[in-house]
């Protein structure tokens, strides 16, 4: 067995609750713990500040865990002719496949070709794509033809809408496990000297004079005859919550005017005989001009996506029957295999905010993506973007503060910063897409395996162990059974009934890590089993 490499172990919930009553004043509060608000915190504390993030649930609880899994440059944006943003997102797909190896690799999608100028067409676009990326290139794009279209992804469809398969493109993208990701960068916050907690709600926005100072804060799952309150103070208050940064603003503004317009995407997981080898299938263009993915990820496969607009923004969208008979019968045109209702394994929708203009005077839009504003009290306000991009966001957040004289200035250093577990990768990681959750611990692995219960397997379909979740109590946070099940393993994104089958096992494990008792525990099993049928189809 190898030795188990150092690894900072954050502190004890009871301890974090204990640092916000003794430390009450910060130089900046992050609210909001996805990817922005995430990578904002570890941007901000790796400059030297003294930083407090603050998440209403989980980390990634909301749209940072539901993404397609890919770190890319956005292919459909070049069509577009938005060559300055995709030359952006490449930079970043690169620094985070250097900074974070053992979190993203590169992945070859297949485009498939029906029709004569397909190829063609798509292959200059590709290899303008790899020129754009420079030095970070992860691998060139090339033609296919038939036979090696199908050798390469052979549950292909032959013919489509009467059309024969012609051949193919290769390219290259990154894919990822997005709330592992989430994950790696709490970790990375406390080894750079930040403080993450998640259930703590923020509740409100102290002011003084007109000037955002600070916040009020509740424990979220403290007893309801004992509540948990706390008044904290910062320099610079930013508000990275994603769909939800308008409730944070109206705090401020009762009547600030909704800068989000939320669009829901859905993807359903399928099993891996879909997709059997390691390619992806990207149709950039389907007969209604949506794009389709199909991607190998976690042993399954994952299909996707929709994009409907919605007025609403529940913590838990649901898909709709018809976001999954689009996906199905779309799907079905362009595999050799029709997916039936039967076959899915788990369904799950996440919201995307999209911008939209307030009036209200703003720092320019640092990104066509991402949105930055900044109001007459002082609160910052970031959303849009996406994963690929999140460090660059979380730079010129941090890059406004410092320009608003919010904050003094310090140099960033995220772009060369490897993320906890980067370095010191022991030779036997699994590798990527082997179906092991082991590969997203890094160097953090030999400590994993030194875990009582390493090979006791609770849900075989996601490779979760007793030690496993022993890891995501003790280093990763968790604190319900929902967080291991869903974010710290991914069970209940791959096959949702099989996540439900383990949850008392992991309740029994949790409970006796963070000395809860047989009410707890039943509690929290109920409460998976409810929110796992959202993910189900009946």
């Amino acid at each position: 067995m190898q030795t188990p490499v150092p690894s900072i172990q954050p502190p004890s919930r009871a301890e974090l609750l204990a640092t916000l009553e003794r430390e009450p004043r910060w130089d900046v509060i992050v609210i909001g713990g996805g990817a922005t608000g995430l990578g904002t915190a570890v941007d901000a504390a790796s400059r030297g500040y003294r930083t407090l993030l603050l998440e209403a649930a989980d980390f990634a609880k909301g749209t940072s865990s539901k993404a397609t899994k890919l770190v890319h440059g956005g292919v459909r944006y070049l069509a577009q002719g938005n060559i300055s943003l995709v030359r952006e997102a490449l930079h970043e797909r690169g620094l985070l496949a250097r900074n974070a190896p053992h979190l993203v690799w590169p992945l070859g999608f297949v485009v498939p070709a029906y029709q004569m100028f397909d190829q063609p067409f798509y292959g200059i676009g590709l290899k303008v794509y790899d020129m754009l990326a420079g030095g970070l290139n992860l691998s060139g794009s090339r033609w296919l033809n038939h036979r090696e279209t199908l050798a390469a992804a052979p549950t292909l469809a032959e013919h489509v809408g009467g059309r024969p398969l012609r051949g193919g493109n290769l390219y290259f993208d990154g894919q990822f496990d997005d709330s592992r990701l989430a994950t790696a960068l709490m970790r990375t916050l406390f080894d750079v000297g930040g403080v993450a907690l998640n259930y703590v709600r923020v509740t409100g926005l102290a002011q003084k004079n007109g000037v955002i100072t600070g916040v009020t804060a509740q424990d979220a799952i403290a007893p309801a005859d004992a509540p948990r309150t706390f008044e904290l103070r910062a320099d610079c208050v930013i508000n990275a919550t994603g769909v939800w940064v308008d409730a944070i603003r109206q705090m401020e503004d009762g009547q600030a005017r909704t800068m989000v317009a939320p669009s829901q995407g859905v993807h359903l997981t399928l099993p891996r005989c879909f997709l059997p080898g390691d390619r992806a299938i990207l149709v950039p263009k389907t007969d209604d001009g949506r794009v389709l993915f199909i991607v190998p990820w976690n042993g399954h496969t994952i299909v996707g996506t929709t994009d409907s607009p919605r007025q609403d923004l529940p913590l838990e969208p649901r898909a709709t029957g018809d976001d999954v008979d689009f996906i199905l019968e779309t799907a079905a045109r362009y595999l050799s295999r029709d997916p039936t209702r039967a076959d899915v394994t788990s369904v799950w929708a996440g919201l995307r905010p999209l911008v939209k203009a307030t009036g209200e005077s703003s720092t320019a839009s640092l990104s066509r993506e991402h949105t930055i504003l900044v109001s007459k009290a002082g609160l910052i306000t970031v959303t849009g973007g996406k994963w690929t991009t999140y460090r660059k966001m979380a730079e010129d957040v941090i890059g406004t503060a410092i320009q608003r004289q919010l904050l003094k200035s310090a140099p960033g250093v995220t772009a060369q910063l490897p993320l906890h577990g980067a370095t010191g990768l022991p030779d036997d990681l699994p590798a990527a897409n082997s179906g092991s959750p082991d590969r997203y611990y890094g160097s953090d692995l030999p400590l994993l395996r030194a875990l009582p219960g390493n090979d006791d397997i609770i849900v075989p379909a996601a490779g979760l162990t007793a030690a496993h979740v022993r890891f995501a109590a003790r280093y990763e946070l968790a604190r319900r059974v929902e967080d291991v099940l869903a974010r710290r393993n991914r069970a209940l994104f791959l096959d949702s009934r099989a996540a439900v089958a383990g949850a008392p096992r992991v309740a029994e494990i949790l409970a006796e890590e963070l000395g809860e008792n047989a009410a707890w525990r039943e509690t929290e099993v109920a409460a998976f089993g409810s929110l796992a049928k959202g993910y189900m189809l009946e």
